[in-house]
């Protein structure tokens, strides 16, 4: 009797989910969330399915950042969470009314970029002032990183983006890492003089045979990689170089944030802190784990050495996650997209962050 009368309030077992079964039982409900991204080390708690997001099972999708991106602004849209190229979310948002994810402030790369800029070395090129006049490659020219060196050659060494040539060349020979390139990394602003690389030649290719005087790329490109003898970076110590940089400004860039599904924290808006909760442990164990195994895990010889520099001059919480402690860094680049004709509007940390994640903190 008293199961028929389970059954007539909850209706027949046979039309239950197993979702409603928990509920009438009592036992909490476990959905299923698809995250998407690298598997750095400061990610592989979430790679290897070890984080815990509360009240979510979750599968993690290996995948380079153009591909994020371009699923997330375009395509199927089909990651709960997900990395994401921060200035190329900035443009979706600005440019093109994107408005199906929110930013969370989590950071999981974060790179200098003085050592980004090569030069060809029979070009005169010996400070960051002799740039201008000159020929300068990019593949793409919307991406992060090259908004983030544009803006630092600007502020820094009064170089605008009109003092030199830009030629944009068609291929990238670091596709394999960073994937296709999405539609808002291949932005160029309106009145800009530009040429188009040669048809069959990459960003390397155009160094290398001296189509070009100079090149910035996020990535190491295939010619200097290989020790082609007339290719070189501007900054012969580039360690110093950045330091000084980081010591006047305060500012270590930013190169990709953490997207989630709008709808999902409005089904859900307890999730943001679970995500964020996830995603610093994960850096924390990282952390950990390099401070106290890392000579052994990496093959460099000096790593403990380095880590000392790096907490003398960044201090121990260098790669943190929040708004606040690194409000500077994201009003730098918001401010650097909008003086070089990419976004349309100057953005607020509040027009591109979860209003829930404005006071998240470590």
């Amino acid at each position: 009797m008293q199961r028929r009368n389970f059954l007539n309030i909850i209706g027949a077992s046979s039309v239950l989910t197993p979702l409603a079964l928990q509920a009438a039982s009592g036992k909490p409900s476990t959905k299923k969330l698809q995250l998407a991204g690298y598997d750095y080390d400061r990610l592989r708690m979430l790679s290897d399915k070890k984080a815990e997001i509360t009240g979510y099972e979750y599968d993690y999708k290996l995948t380079s950042i153009g591909e994020a991106n371009s699923n997330t602004f375009s395509g199927p849209q089909d990651y709960d969470v997900t990395e994401i190229g921060l200035h190329p979310y900035m443009l979706a948002y600005a440019n093109d009314g994107f408005r199906g994810y929110s930013l969370l402030p989590i950071f999981p790369v974060r790179i200098f970029r003085h050592k980004s800029i090569f030069i060809r070395t029979d070009r005169g090129i010996d400070k960051p002032e002799d740039l201008k006049g000159k020929k300068i490659a990019t593949p793409g020219f919307s991406s992060t990183s090259l908004t983030w060196i544009r803006g630092i050659l600007q502020h820094e060494y009064n170089i605008s983006m009109n003092d030199v040539e830009w030629i944009v060349a068609k291929t990238d020979s670091s596709a394999d890492i960073a994937g296709k390139a999405s539609a808002q990394e291949r932005v160029i602003p309106k009145g800009l003089k530009f040429t188009e690389g040669s048809a069959g030649k990459d960003e390397s290719q155009l160094l290398e045979d001296g189509d070009v005087d100079a090149l910035l790329h996020a990535a190491e490109p295939r010619c200097y990689v290989q020790g082609h003898p007339k290719v070189a970076r501007l900054f012969d110590n580039v360690r110093a170089t950045e330091s000084a940089y980081y010591k006047k400004t305060g500012i270590f860039p930013i190169m990709h944030a953490v997207a989630v599904r709008n709808s999902l924290v409005e089904s859900d808006p307890s999730i943001i802190q679970s995500i964020f909760k996830a995603y610093s442990e994960s850096k924390s164990a990282a952390q950990e784990r390099l401070a106290k195994l890392g000579w052994v895990d990496s093959m460099l010889p000096w790593l403990g050495q380095e880590m000392e520099e790096t907490y003398s001059l960044l201090g121990k919480d260098y790669w943190s996650y929040g708004i606040e402690k690194n409000r500077k860094t994201l009003e730098a680049l918001f401010a650097y997209s909008h003086e070089q004709g990419l976004c349309k509007k100057h953005l607020k940390i509040e027009d591109l962050f979860h209003p829930a994640s404005l006071t998240l903190k470590e």
